[in-house]
């Protein structure tokens, strides 16, 4: 099989994963901004990875704050405390991201986060060049339904780039799910936090990195 257009996660496979912490973090200071100083833990896990359109209601509505509001305060917040960590170079490229240099196919990215996150990292590392296309979540609540095993960004990315044959690159089991959504196949990359993950998907490819796309697509 060979593809003319690859299309990659980024968190976890062009760049490192931001810690947790400084994720929860930058969502309590969310609900300083709205005079909320004690949130229950909970409520914060649940602002913080996996929120949903109800569950923004639901915890919202529980410390009488718009969610409307609330949201993209979340997404401003978690944007800001990502653009530090790769200021401070605690979030980096991955060096097998050169290896694209040379790879002869269209590529774009689709992430879950937010589009002023993926912007900023993109314009950090001098690498835009590299995609034709790069979609995040506008910080938006109705975002969030977009996010994958949607297959959305995914169908947007395609469109831009025309693909023809199309892989999409991820370290999670959505984004196998979001390829299948998109009728693509797919290639899971098992980074240092991927390296022993038990799939229950079943990706066309399975990769070490992303130099082995060279192989898989050429």
């Amino acid at each position: 099989m060979t593809y003319d257009t690859v299309v990659f996660d980024n968190d976890g496979v062009l760049v490192g994963r931001t810690r947790y912490d400084v994720l929860e973090r930058a969502t309590e200071e969310t609900f300083k901004r709205f005079d909320v100083d004690d949130p229950d833990p909970e409520d914060v896990e649940a602002m913080t990875i996996g929120a949903t359109p109800k569950t923004v209601g639901d915890v919202c509505s529980r410390y009488g704050i718009s969610p409307k509001d609330f949201w993209p305060e979340r997404d401003k917040a978690l944007t800001e405390a990502q653009r530090d960590e790769v200021r401070e170079g605690r979030k980096t490229l991955y060096d097998d991201l050169d290896t694209l240099h040379d790879l002869d196919v269209n590529m774009g990215i689709v992430s879950s986060n937010q589009q002023a996150t993926v912007d900023f990292v993109l314009d950090h590392f001098g690498v835009r060049d590299l995609f034709g296309t790069a979609y995040g979540r506008e910080p938006t609540i109705q975002s969030l339904e977009r996010r994958k095993p949607n297959s959305h960004y995914i169908d947007r990315a395609l469109a831009d780039l025309d693909a023809d044959t199309a892989l999409f690159v991820g370290d999670n089991e959505s984004d196998i799910r979001a390829a299948e959504n998109a009728g693509i196949d797919s290639a899971f990359i098992r980074r240092p936090h991927r390296e022993s993950w038990e799939l229950n998907v079943w990706p066309t490819w399975d990769i070490d990195d992303l130099s082995d796309l060279h192989d898989i697509c050429e």
